[in-house]
């Protein structure tokens, strides 16, 4: 299977990302999980640490700034990621397709 997304829609009012995948599969990711989860290597905190997330941080409710985080753009970066920019300036990171699909399972199976 491809883990290219078939679809993604900004949510700006929920702070939702929404990606629909090529097995039929729909996930929604909350902007601060995925903020938080930047997989860039000063957000991870250095080389030793990338790959390894806090996939906790997709059921925090933001607070103070965080309650106002939007995405400010969001682009392909080939065919196996996505780069967006923050509304804090941040867009240092690609979100691989393969990281938004695992979070994605592990988001809904939390919820449902």
């Amino acid at each position: 299977m491809s883990m290219q997304p078939t679809k993604l829609d900004v949510f700006q009012s929920t702070q939702q990302l929404h990606i629909e995948w090529p097995d039929g599969k729909i996930h929604e990711l909350p902007f601060f999980g995925l903020r938080k989860n930047c997989p860039c290597v000063v957000c991870r905190g250095g080389h030793e640490k990338m790959g390894q997330f806090e996939l906790e941080l997709f059921f925090v409710q933001p607070t103070g700034l965080m309650e106002e985080l939007r995405m400010k753009s969001l682009k392909a970066v080939g065919r196996h990621a996505i780069r967006i920019t923050w509304s804090d300036g941040h867009n240092d990171g690609m979100y691989r397709h393969e990281d938004l699909y695992e979070w994605g399972e592990y988001v809904g199976a939390k919820q449902g």
